[in-house]
């Protein structure tokens, strides 16, 4: 019987030993000092350095649009929105990262929602009189192009932005 059990623990012990794939392993000791109060420390959320992605809410930019009461969502509209926007926009813009214009992940917590539907309806005009337009136009040194949108469709696409949010 104890043959038996040294041979197992033996055996038990090699394969314990085996593993790691040959690697060290350090450990090392920490002491912790009993009853001390813990400090934690918060970390600092910074105002973006780029002044382009502060909100503009205030701005309702330049064309047909002078104010807008939005409401609920609307699905349908997020639909034709939806639809348009990947006609229409998806060559130059992206949600979720930088392309050929800026990227539009929080662009209705950023920009008024008649900023919006001017800059689609009217980006000729805004990249040469607004101040939030041209200096997007500086950054990006790419125009934003007239798709020639009817106001409903600005509105859709406005709708599908929101529902992202």
């Amino acid at each position: 019987m104890k043959f038996k059990l040294v041979t197992v623990l033996t055996i038990v012990a090699f394969v314990f030993s085996s593993c790691g794939n040959g690697k060290k392993v350090e450990t090392q000791s920490v002491k912790i000092p009993a009853k001390k109060e813990v400090k934690q420390e918060v970390e600092k959320v910074e105002t973006p350095k780029d002044d382009l992605m502060l909100p503009t809410l205030d701005n309702k930019g330049i064309g047909p649009i002078k104010s807008l009461k939005l409401g609920e969502i609307d699905s349908k509209m997020v639909a034709k929105g939806k639809e348009l926007y990947k006609a229409n926009c998806t060559a130059c813009h992206k949600f979720k990262k930088r392309f050929v214009g800026p990227l539009l992940n929080g662009i209705t917590v950023r920009r008024s929602p008649e900023w919006i539907m001017n800059m689609i309806l009217n980006p000729e005009e805004m990249s040469a009189k607004d101040p939030v337009a041209k200096a997007l136009l500086a950054k990006y040194n790419a125009p934003m192009a007239n798709q020639s949108l009817k106001e409903a469709d600005a509105r859709a696409i406005l709708e599908y932005f929101r529902s992202r949010e």
